[in-house]
C-alpha cells in the first residue's frame, strides 16, 4: 500500500487535468455507476468539533474507500487548513488497500476542479469578470480552476474583513493580463461578476438572489450542511438549479431545502447533475440572459476518482512510502 502526502498530491494532481478527471467522475455518477451512501457526522464530544465520514464505490476504474475528515473551528490562515483527513483507497476486484492518502489536498483541488468543470459546462463563454466570495483556501484553489475555463480579465474578491481581502489579492500570481482588486461589499462582487464563486464558512447567506446579473453563473461551495446556507432562497429561485448528486442535495443542500421549505421551489426545481448535462440527458445553459447555479456538495465519488488518478501516477512515477501492513 502507498502512502501518498499533501507534496505528492500537489505535484500528481494538477488543477487543469483534475477537471477531466471531475468529468469522469460526473458522468459515471449520472449513470449511477456508484455507491454514495449520504455523508455522516459524529461529534467529538467536549469539542466543537466533527468527525465526517465519506464512504463510496465507483465502478471505474473498480474502487470502494471512505475518506474521513477532521472539522474543527480554526483561525483564518491556520496551517492545518480547513480540512484534516485522508482517503483510504481500495482494490474492488479483490478488496485490498490501494493507497492512504492526505486528504485536505486531495478535497481541495477536486472541490476546485469540480466547480471548473461546472463553470465549463454552464457559464457563458464570453465571461470576463469573476467573483470570489471568501478569503480561504477554496477561494485561492478556484481563481486557477476558474481561469483554466473561461477567458475571465478581472477577478473581484470579497471578505468579511477587508483588509484581508486585499492581502489575499497581493499575494495572487495571476497570467498577464488579468487583474483582481479587493472589494468592500458581496453586493458589488455579484453584481459585477459574470461567474461568482462562493468559498466561506458563512452558516447563513451572504449572497442575496436580487443582486444577480443576468446571465450570470454561480458555483455554491462554502456550506455542506443542511442547516447552512451561503446564499438565499430568492438566489435559489431565480436560478436554473444543478447539483452534484441529487439525492445528496435533497438532504443536505441547505439552499435548496431553504428555499423548498419557503415554498419558493419544488424538488424539481433541481434540474439536473452536472453529470446528467455532460451525457446530454438534461440541457444546460439555454440561453445568454439565464442565471445557472451550480450547488457542490462534495461527493466519495470525486474523492476516489482524484485519488484513483494520484495513485496510478505515483505508481508509474515511483512516488509515495509503501507500506506493508501485513509485516
Amino acid at each position: 500500500m502507498l502512502v501518498l502526502t499533501k507534496s505528492d498530491i500537489t505535484r500528481l494532481l494538477p488543477l487543469k487535468a483534475c477537471i477531466d478527471v471531475m468529468a469522469a467522475a460526473m458522468t459515471q455518477t449520472s449513470q449511477r455507476r456508484v455507491s454514495l451512501p449520504l455523508r455522516q457526522f459524529m461529534p467529538v464530544p467536549n469539542t466543537t468539533g466533527r468527525l465526517g465520514l465519506m464512504p463510496g464505490y465507483i465502478a471505474e476504474p473498480a474502487r470502494f474507500g471512505l475518506k474521513i475528515v477532521s472539522k474543527y473551528d480554526r483561525p483564518a490562515g491556520s496551517k492545518h487548513g480547513t480540512h484534516v483527513g485522508a482517503v483510504m483507497l481500495f482494490d474492488a476486484a479483490e478488496g485490498l488497500p490501494l493507497a492512504l492518502l492526505e486528504g485536505g489536498t486531495l478535497t481541495a483541488i477536486r472541490t476546485a476542479a469540480a466547480s471548473g468543470l461546472a463553470t465549463r459546462t454552464l457559464a457563458r463563454a464570453d465571461s470576463k469578470i469573476l467573483g470570489i466570495l471568501g478569503c480561504g483556501e477554496e477561494a485561492h484553489m478556484h481563481i486557477p480552476a476558474m481561469l483554466a475555463v473561461r477567458p475571465f480579465a478581472e477577478i473581484l474578491v470579497w471578505g468579511r474583513n477587508i483588509e484581508k481581502a486585499k492581502a489575499f489579492v497581493s499575494h495572487l500570481h495571476l497570467p498577464s493580463g488579468v487583474i483582481a482588486r479587493a472589494v468592500a461589499t458581496a453586493h458589488e462582487v455579484v453584481s459585477e461578476s459574470d461567474v461568482v464563486c462562493t468559498t466561506t464558512s458563512a452558516p447563513t447567506p451572504i449572497l442575496e438572489g436580487e443582486w444577480i446579473k443576468p446571465g450570470a453563473h454561480l458555483n455554491l461551495v462554502g456550506s455542506a450542511m443542511a442547516t447552512t446556507a451561503e446564499v438565499d432562497s430568492a438566489c435559489v429561485a431565480r436560478s436554473r438549479f444543478y447539483v452534484d448528486y441529487r439525492e445528496a442535495a435533497l438532504a443536505q443542500a441547505g439552499e435548496l431545502l431553504n428555499a423548498i421549505k419557503a415554498g419558493l421551489v419544488t424538488p424539481e426545481h433541481i434540474v439536473g447533475e452536472i453529470g446528467d448535462v455532460l451525457i446530454g440527458k438534461v440541457l444546460g445553459r439555454r440561453s445568454a440572459d439565464e442565471i445557472t447555479t451550480y450547488k457542490s456538495l462534495g461527493i466519495s465519488a470525486q474523492d476516489l476518482t482524484a485519488a484513483d488518478y494520484v495513485y496510478t501516477a505515483a505508481r508509474a512515477q515511483g512516488v509515495g512510502i509503501e507500506v506493508n501492513l501485513a509485516a
